[in-house]
């Protein structure tokens, strides 16, 4: 596994929007004080053409257009760590314009994003080998006051910290809007990790994402799970799973595929953050049970209610990076070896 190299003083970090971009508020007065913060912390910046671009469909641009620049951005030595500027519906498409094999040529570098970014970080791992972060978009950088979780995926990524745990308190409903755009999250709901099938500490390959996306890369010419599971077959995979807009219903349907195509073949845990219809229930189905009914087959650790994805704050993922997880204390801890 590729992991890149820490940041320091001076380098440059790139933003780029593969999926959505910064063109509308509140992200846009966000991202301005993204920029400038970075740039109080020392940093360079650098933006790509799409950043601020509004003529694609679900993304910010064409998919041949946010391809080039992922390509190009990748390519630049002169950038050191790329975040993307947004989520969004089909960053799908861009993947088919990505160079993955020149990318895999180039010199690592961060990458940080979620959601609809997962078409990115899940196959730099996949087919580049190339470890790549899961975590908030550049806009959330901006928020006054910082919270605390966006502090630890720049010491991370600064190699300042490689062990976390999780948060007193989550976000159930945001504050932040056009009129409100610099607003910290709105942390009413406190953290507590559900556990099945626990015993202990479990150490294993990180592999995961934004499960409406995930299930859309299985079967196509840009799966390569099984190519990663036998690579990694002796640390096997602690497999992080979040959702957007999955109901519970279509949860469980996604992680059915993602069975049947073999992914899960060499789970040691499965890590599940809170879903972003939180609290959906189709037929005496729920968030959980969507979960725990499919993958308790596998007689491996899972623990949902993790926070990760959706719903802030979010712990760092290193997708492809050598990681332990334990519950102590009623919380969650996530410590990396980067090997």
């Amino acid at each position: 596994m590729r992991y890149p190299n820490f940041l320091k003083e001076g380098d440059t970090i790139g933003f780029v929007a593969p999926s959505f971009g910064c063109v509308i508020e509140p992200y846009h007065t966000l991202f301005d004080h993204t920029l400038s913060r970075m740039e109080e912390w020392g940093f360079r910046t650098k933006l790509g053409p799409n950043v601020y671009a509004d003529n694609g469909v679900g993304i910010s641009s064409t998919p041949i257009l946010c391809g080039k620049e992922m390509n190009e951005a990748y390519a630049d030595d002169e950038i050191k760590a790329l975040i993307a500027c947004g989520g969004g519906e089909l960053m799908c498409e861009t993947v088919s314009f990505m160079d993955f094999d020149s990318m895999k040529q180039a010199s690592p570098k961060w990458f940080l994003g979620y959601s609809d970014n997962t078409n990115f970080t899940f196959l730099s791992t996949t087919l580049m080998d190339t470890a790549a972060l899961y975590g908030p978009c550049a806009p959330e950088f901006g928020q006054e006051p910082m919270h605390e979780s966006l502090f630890d995926f720049m010491d991370f990524m600064c190699g300042k910290k490689l062990s976390f745990h999780s948060y007193d308190k989550w976000e159930l409903n945001q504050l932040k809007d056009a009129e409100h755009p610099l607003a910290s999250y709105n942390l009413t709901e406190v953290s507590k990790p559900i556990s099945v099938q626990y015993k202990g500490p479990v150490s294993g390959r990180l592999l995961g994402g934004c499960l409406d996306c995930l299930v859309n890369i299985c079967g196509t010419r840009f799966d390569k799970v099984k190519e990663f599971n036998e690579r990694y077959a002796e640390d096997g995979v602690i497999w992080f799973l979040e959702s957007c807009e999955l109901n519970a219903m279509s949860i469980r349907r996604s992680l059915w595929n993602l069975k049947e195509a073999g992914w899960f073949d060499c789970a040691k845990a499965f890590v599940i953050g809170r879903p972003g219809l939180y609290g959906s229930d189709v037929m005496g189905l729920d968030q959980n049970t969507a979960v725990t009914g499919l993958l308790g087959e596998f007689g491996v650790p899972i623990i949902l209610d993790v926070d990760l994805g959706h719903l802030p704050p979010r712990l760092p993922f290193l997708s492809g990076a050598f990681s332990t997880v334990e519950i102590k204390d009623e919380k969650f801890y996530i410590a990396y070896e980067l090997k």
